[in-house]
Order: C-alpha cells, then sequence, then structure tokens
C-alpha cells in the first residue's frame, strides 16, 4: 500500500481498518475509490473519482480497465457498493451513463473491493 499526498492509497493488499477511518472522515458516510479491473488494483481516498483515476494513470493502468465507485462502511457486504461515478461515463464502450452497467465488470469491482477494501462492517 503506498500513500499519497492528497490522501489517496493505491492498495495492492488489504486497507488496514485505521487508514479507512482516516479516509472515511472526508465525506462522513462514503469513500469513493477507482478499481483497475484488469491489474487488480485499487486506489481510494480523495476528493474526486478523477484524482484516483490519475494515480492510476500514472502508475500504467488503462483508460478502459478503470471504473468508479463508492463505498459504504456499515451497509453490510450487499449495500456497500455503488457503482457510480462521472468517470463511468463512455458510450465508446456501452456505458452512456455514471453507473456501472456490465454485469461483468460490476463483479470485478465488487470482488476487488470485498477484498481489499472490506465487506461494508461498521467502522
Amino acid at each position: 500500500m503506498e500513500s499519497e499526498p492528497a490522501g489517496i492509497l493505491v492498495l495492492e493488499r488489504p486497507i488496514t481498518r485505521a487508514e479507512l477511518i482516516r479516509l472515511a472522515r472526508l465525506f462522513g458516510d462514503m469513500i469513493k475509490y477507482v478499481t483497475d479491473v484488469e491489474r487488480g488494483v485499487i486506489a481510494i481516498g480523495g476528493e474526486l473519482h478523477a484524482d484516483a483515476e490519475q494515480r492510476l494513470l500514472e502508475a500504467g493502468s488503462r483508460q478502459g480497465d478503470l471504473w468508479g465507485a463508492n463505498y459504504y462502511p456499515g451497509r453490510g457486504r450487499d449495500g456497500c457498493i455503488e457503482f457510480t461515478s462521472l468517470i463511468n461515463i463512455r458510450p465508446s464502450q456501452g456505458n452512456p451513463g455514471m453507473e456501472v452497467r456490465d454485469a461483468a465488470v460490476r463483479e470485478r469491482i465488487r470482488a476487488l473491493t470485498l477484498g481489499l477494501v472490506g465487506e461494508g462492517e461498521d467502522l
């Protein structure tokens, strides 16, 4: 896990509870993140999905593999992920709106989120 000046962490292994609590302070009940569904890494934290997206692009990710989402601690495994972000608007990839439509991409985001961020446990 690598720390960034803007508060963005790049996760290749599970985040610590202390770091998750620190990141949750920004918005209170939600943490923004971007998943690279091919490399299997997540950039989490910061004010904008675009900042986390940029961090992953600088680290070698490809634009088409990056999808934004929001994590909600305390909502449990089935309610902790919201597949919505402005960076997801990609008509050329069959995603005309902010919410990720492709079921396979959603499942990959879900698997990475549950493995690296958490399962919606209370902080």
